[in-house]
């Protein structure tokens, strides 16, 4: 068995406190006895403003943000993935929403750029953020104790296609910060589904509350298994959930249904 965490936040404008909020509940998780534990999107800063996070955005290998990740991994002796957090890009008023990976000894060895970039607008709740992030290209997969991890953030979860890219994996990982009204109606059907249809455990780190820039998200971290049954579950505020990765449960769900061996597309 490996136990594996979630954080969720409700990030505000400021990196520093967000950073402090982060160290205390991936500490907390790791006490719990998680041994890879997962920060939520945006998890560093929630702006007042979409281009806020053009301001503190980080060289990939260079910044506090990265800094505190690594040492963080390597002081508790965990994988630590950083939901995501604005990485340079060659556009001046653009980032990278990007996921990292660190691994026990504070080593980066993951990264992932959101390929699928948000746009919603309904009655006066708008958001689009091709304005202020260069979309990524590439499917992001790294190898853990526990087999392989398929990274994904948020709106990814609306297209499956992203996910048979990845190939046979023992878990998804989901950072998001979903709205509150698509993630009432979306949300845990999409997650289930994807756990379902790929037969593996999903990992989802929310952001969960109301934040100070005025903008409320769903929250709902949780931990579902290869049948799709909801493990472990925070509806709002700060906290962390927890589970185990059962390989021996995962391989009797493809044995007893092989979905993954019937495929003919």
């Amino acid at each position: 068995m490996n136990t594996v965490a979630a954080v969720q936040m409700i990030s505000s404008p400021s990196v520093t406190e967000n950073i402090a909020t982060a160290r205390r509940l991936v500490k907390q998780a790791a006490d719990a006895g998680a041994t890879l534990v997962l920060l939520p999107e945006y998890w560093a800063i929630m702006g007042v403003n979409d281009s806020d996070k053009v301001g503190v955005a980080e060289p990939l290998g260079r910044g506090a943000i990265q800094d505190f990740m690594s040492a963080l991994a390597k002081e508790l002796e965990i994988w630590l993935i950083g939901g995501t957090l604005p990485l340079a890009s060659d556009d001046a008023e653009k980032v990278i929403n990007t996921t990292l990976v660190y691994n026990p000894q504070g080593e980066h060895v993951g990264r992932y750029d959101k390929i699928h970039l948000f746009g919603f607008t309904k009655g006066t709740e708008s958001y689009n953020e091709s304005r202020t992030i260069v979309p990524g290209k590439n499917v992001g997969v790294f190898e853990a104790p526990f087999g392989k991890v398929g990274m994904s953030v948020c709106y990814d979860l609306r297209f499956p296609e992203l996910y048979r890219a990845m190939g046979p994996v023992s878990l998804i990982v989901v950072p998001a910060a979903f709205t509150y009204t698509t993630g009432h109606a979306h949300w845990e059907i999409l997650l289930r589904a994807r756990a379902i249809e790929n037969q593996c455990y999903v990992l989802a780190a929310a952001q969960g509350g109301n934040h100070p820039n005025g903008r409320r998200t769903w929250g709902h971290s949780m931990l579902i298994d290869p049948w799709g049954a909801v493990k472990s579950v925070l509806a709002e505020g700060e906290g962390v959930v927890h589970g185990d990765i059962d390989l021996l449960f995962m391989d009797s769900v493809r044995q007893s249904l092989p979905a993954l061996k019937h495929r003919t597309m």
